[in-house]
């Protein structure tokens, strides 16, 4: 069964800026979208934020396995009850890739629950991505390390949650170093964060850059169906306690009340 991957992307560098437009003629979610289908098995489309709902609908998310989200400029033009909205199928197990400067995005920082900070510098230095964790179904068929001749330095310290796991480490001709992929699982939902990806450079046109795009939506895929019990806080009834017990003391709640939120 194909995977049905999403890409979204603001759409707006490329509108407005001729150095990004010469890059991506066709936007970068286009670009994004056509590293990921390259191998002919999964199953992409795009949505960008001008769209209504930012083509995130309740209907376009739950037909979606793994959702890849970049942005940039325009992170608070995303509307609060679409983020919750993302946010939910994720817990209930699509896949997330959040990639570059969507460190800052509201779906990141929601799901992280951290303020995402980083240093960063734009001087078109060479990054060197060091793939720390060679056995992991991302780093599949790379080489030790790979390099990005043009890039954006972000630095260290990234103040994120500890990883699960990390996959790659990035070294910058400044010398500074950053954890560049990182992963994590929120409710039945794996994600991914993917550091390279500056809109000025040539980033996602890169074939390996392309290769950890295919691997991930592949690793952050959840076959199993939505796990929408993940919302649920039941009253369990006295009666259907798995031992048998009898009730004592006062409480707040009659047989069934839903509990406070």
């Amino acid at each position: 069964m194909s995977i049905n991957v999403l890409v979204w992307g603001e759409n707006v560098h490329e509108r407005e800026n001729e150095i990004v437009r010469e890059i991506y003629p066709e936007g970068m979610h286009t670009a994004i979208a056509r590293q990921i289908a390259a191998d002919g098995d999964l199953k992409v489309s795009t949505a960008v934020l001008q769209e209504p709902e930012h083509g995130l609908s309740e209907e376009r998310l739950a037909g979606t396995d793994v959702l890849v989200w970049w942005g940039h400029k325009a992170h608070r033009q995303v509307d609060d009850a679409i983020v919750e909205r993302v946010a939910k199928r994720v817990w209930e197990g699509m896949g997330l890739i959040v990639l570059h400067s969507g460190h800052f995005s509201k779906i990141f920082k929601r799901l992280m629950g951290t303020p995402c900070a980083l240093k960063w510098r734009e001087a078109g230095e060479r990054e060197r991505l060091w793939v720390v964790n060679p056995g992991h179904p991302i780093a599949r068929g790379l080489p030790a390390f790979f390099e990005l001749e043009y890039e954006e330095m972000y630095g260290e310290p990234f103040s994120v949650p500890e990883p699960m796991e990390t996959v790659f480490i990035s070294w910058f001709q400044g010398g500074e170093v950053f954890r560049s992929g990182l992963t994590y699982r929120r409710g039945a939902g794996n994600i991914f964060y993917f550091r390279p990806g500056h809109e000025t450079y040539p980033t996602y046109h890169d074939a390996t850059v392309g290769q950890v795009l295919r691997n991930a939506v592949r690793w952050a895929h959840n076959p199993a169906p939505a796990y929408t019990a993940v919302h649920e806080a039941p009253n369990v009834p006295v009666e259907k306690a798995p031992e048998k017990i009898v009730e004592r003391g006062p409480k707040l709640h009659a047989p069934g009340e839903q509990g406070y939120r």
